[in-house]
Parts: structure tokens; C-alpha cells; sequence
């Protein structure tokens, strides 16, 4: 087991040796190549291709979830993971094992090496780490083999790498502004580059959209586009027991009643997108209420406003844009009603901090400001000046993820505040890492 542990993280370095993953090159030719070369394995099963600015991977996995319940085998592809590598691998709901991917990522890599040289031929650079890691899942996936593949952009969608698949069922959440430098500086620039999953047989099924988005969809579609609040909906949600009750108006069926033990309103339409994706990918067919409400009562979001301590209440999660920040917001007052909030926050320095920080001074009373290692990270007190003048109150600044998490805990244990953690993935994954380095060291 060390050993194979050891092996995975020379593969992984190799692999983050490349061009990272947040720097975007928009071309699909040299991952189509390296598939091409593996024998095209995306075309091997069919694919359920999901895009938005955010929900992508709660509304992947809840499609993944239903599927598996259904008695499919699935693979599932999503990013960025928030502890282990392996996360963003899933075959039956589980993270892929060390042994197998580093036997995929041996067996592949001349093919790998075959595509820089021609790419080092042409004036091009080689293969990122994105696009590489792409080619080799989806050969890992065809060589299991799946029965179905929840498939996840990375970003944007039309040159994306994930993007040489072909989606029988391309999947659309709430799309807004996000990566602008990257994909455009309006939601209907962005919703463009999105569009491009679709294919000419995919079914497109999307939430709710701004009418320019969902119209620039609709043009892209082959065939009629179904959207929540049109074909399909939620007629009732509450908050229950940390999660969610709800009943769903489906495209085929309507399912009373359910549960998930997610939380936020907004989760209720990632669920109902989900359903009517599943129903689409079955050819319109009713799903099985037995089945449904079992995958819903089992569905997980870590990150996604995941409860850490119910007494004092601490939540995390990963909202790291404007959009993504509001509607946490919105869940936060939902879900929890008023109490008093401190936050612990840090972001990503390629983010619209200025827009950040006024979404999260609606949200929270009292900051703690911290920051996450790295290229990308911003600077914790910049962040604090940033939330400074958009009216927040800065109770600490500590560089330390670490020690900010103690103090912010501390002080809002002492003030009987629940803590909100925000702000960024990496920021979410860093906690829980540390977390569960100290439940290891303990058991």
C-alpha cells in the first residue's frame, strides 16, 4: 500500500508538472490526438456532459447517485478534488485506487510523450495537465468498463478537453460570471463557449437560465431544450434536518415528497435538473420511486455547505465567485434563519474580489481573513482591505488556514456566532485535509 501511495504521487507530479489546470489553453486538438491514439475510449460508452458556473459537481454527482441506484456502473469525472487526487476519478461512487490509474497512466504515457513530440513539432506546447489527465480517464473508464459516464467540464465547454466526448444528454446549470478573462466578459460570451457540449443528438436540459442565455442554448440545440420553471420544476422545498424536503414536477413524472441530505434551496433545483437528466438519458421514461428516493437519501456535496459541528454550527463551503457567494446567501438565511455569522474566508487572486467582498459583507457580520498557498493565492490582507471597504468588520488576519480556522472557531465560540468557511475550494479542502489528518492521528 505505501508503495503503490508513493508511486501515485510520483504520477500525480508528473502530471501537475505539465501546464496547470487554471492556466486554460483553448484548443481541443491535442487531447483528440492523445484519444484518438488510445483508440477514441470516450465513444466506448455513453456520456451525460455537464456545464454551468456553478452546481456542476453537486448536480453530477446526484445524476451519478441516481444511475448507480439503477444498477448501472458508473464513472464519474469532476474537478478541482478537495483532499485527494483520486476524488475527481469515481468508478460505483468510490475514488479511484492508486494501483489502477497508475496502471492506465504507464500503459498510456508513450502516447502521451508520442503527442508532445508532434505537438513540439508543430510550434505547439505539449499537453497540459488537464488535457492529459482527460485522455487518460477516459480510457480508465473504458478499460473498467462503465455503463454510463457523468462527465463534468473543467471549464468553459466548447475547447474544454472533456469536450471530445459527445453527450447524449448535455446538462446546463445556472450559468453567470466566472473565469472572464477566460471565457468572456458577459454571461451570453460565456454561455456561448458553454454551449459548445452540444452535440448534434444531445439532449439538452438546463436550470433556470437569464432569457439570453437560455436563448442562446436553445439556438445551439438540435432539438427543444428543457428548462426548470418550464418543463419541468419544483413545486415544494423546505429545510429538514440539515438537508432538504421537496417534491419535484419531472418531465416524465412528478416524484412527492423526497429528502437529500444537502442543504440550500438551491440544491432542490440542482435535484430537479438532475432528475429530468436522468429521465432524458432513459429516453423520457418515469423513474422508479424507490430507487429515487433511496439515491436521494444517500446523496453527498463535500464542500457544499457541509456541516463540520452542529453544536457551536460550523459550515463549510466552497462558493468562491460573486454568483456562487449570493447564493450562498441565500442558503445561509433559508437554511439557518439569523443567527449571529463570522466567517472565515480566503480567495483565489484571478477571482472579482471587489464583487467577492460586497456579496460576502451581505452574508456575514464579523472576518477572519486568511489565505491559501500557492500561485493563485491572495494575499490575506488584501482580502481584508478589499472586505474593509465594502463595510466588513476584520476580527483577524492570519496567513495560516491552520491557525485562522482555531482563532475564527475560538472566537466564535466564545461569541456563541455560528462560522461560516468561504471563499474558495482550496480554502474548504485545506480544512477538511486537516481534519481528517487529525481524526487519522487519533484513531
Amino acid at each position: 500500500m505505501k508503495n503503490s501511495a508513493k508511486k501515485m504521487a510520483q504520477v500525480v507530479e508528473e502530471l501537475y508538472a505539465r501546464k496547470p489546470e487554471h492556466q486554460i489553453r483553448p484548443r481541443l486538438e491535442p487531447t483528440r490526438l492523445a484519444a484518438e491514439l488510445m483508440g477514441n475510449p470516450q465513444h466506448t460508452y455513453p456520456v451525460i456532459h455537464i456545464t454551468g458556473t456553478n452546481g456542476k459537481t453537486s448536480v453530477a454527482r446526484m445524476i451519478e447517485r441516481i444511475l448507480r441506484e439503477m444498477g448501472l456502473r458508473t464513472g464519474r469525472l469532476t474537478s478541482p478534488h478537495l483532499i485527494s487526487f483520486n476524488e475527481r476519478i469515481s468508478l460505483d461512487g468510490e475514488p479511484v485506487a492508486d494501483e489502477r490509474f497508475i496502471e492506465v497512466y504507464e500503459d498510456n504515457k508513450p502516447i502521451l510523450d508520442l503527442v508532445d513530440q508532434r505537438l513540439a513539432e508543430q510550434g505547439e506546447a505539449p499537453l497540459t495537465f488537464f488535457e492529459a489527465f482527460t485522455a487518460l480517464s477516459f480510457q480508465l473508464f473504458a478499460d473498467t468498463p462503465v455503463d454510463v459516464l457523468v462527465l463534468e467540464v473543467g471549464i468553459g465547454g466548447e475547447w474544454d478537453a472533456t469536450n471530445v466526448a459527445d453527450g447524449d444528454v448535455a446538462v446546463f446549470t445556472s450559468i453567470d460570471l466566472d473565469h472572464t478573462k477566460t471565457l468572456g466578459e458577459t454571461v451570453e460570451e460565456i454561455a456561448t463557449t458553454k454551449a459548445g457540449i452540444i452535440k448534434e443528438k444531445s439532449i439538452v436540459v438546463s436550470n433556470g437560465q437569464f432569457e439570453s442565455v437560455a436563448e442562446i442554448l436553445r439556438q445551439r440545440a438540435t432539438q427543444p431544450a428543457l428548462f426548470f420553471g418550464e418543463n419541468f420544476s419544483v413545486e415544494s422545498t423546505r429545510p429538514e434536518n440539515f438537508g432538504v424536503r421537496f417534491t419535484v414536477r419531472g418531465i416524465a413524472a412528478e416524484y412527492p415528497d423526497l429528502w437529500m441530505p444537502v442543504m440550500g434551496e438551491h440544491q432542490a433545483e440542482n435535484a430537479a435538473t438532475a432528475i429530468a437528466a436522468v429521465e432524458l438519458f432513459l429516453g423520457g421514461r418515469p423513474l422508479a420511486d424507490e430507487i429515487l428516493r433511496s439515491a436521494m437519501a444517500d446523496v453527498v456535496s463535500p464542500g457544499r455547505l457541509q456541516v463540520l459541528s452542529r453544536e457551536p454550527l460550523v459550515v463549510l463551503d466552497g462558493a468562491h465567485n460573486p454568483a456562487g457567494i449570493r447564493s450562498l446567501g441565500k442558503s445561509v438565511d433559508w437554511q439557518f434563519g439569523a443567527p449571529k455569522r463570522i466567517a472565515l474566508v480566503a480567495m483565489v487572486a484571478d477571482k472579482d474580489l471587489s464583487a467577492a467582498a460586497y456579496e460576502l459583507n451581505q452574508i456575514f457580520d464579523d472576518f477572519v481573513v486568511t489565505q491559501i498557498e500557492g500561485p493563485r493565492s491572495y494575499a490575506a490582507d488584501l482580502l481584508a482591505r478589499d472586505l474593509e471597504a465594502q463595510g466588513g468588520r476584520i476580527l483577524a488576519i492570519e496567513p495560516s488556514i491552520g491557525k485562522a480556522f482555531q482563532s475564527a472557531s475560538k472566537l466564535a465560540e466564545e461569541s456563541g456566532a455560528a462560522l461560516f468557511i468561504a471563499g474558495s475550494l482550496f480554502l474548504a479542502g485545506t480544512i477538511l485535509g486537516e481534519m481528517q489528518e487529525d481524526e487519522d492521528g487519533e484513531s
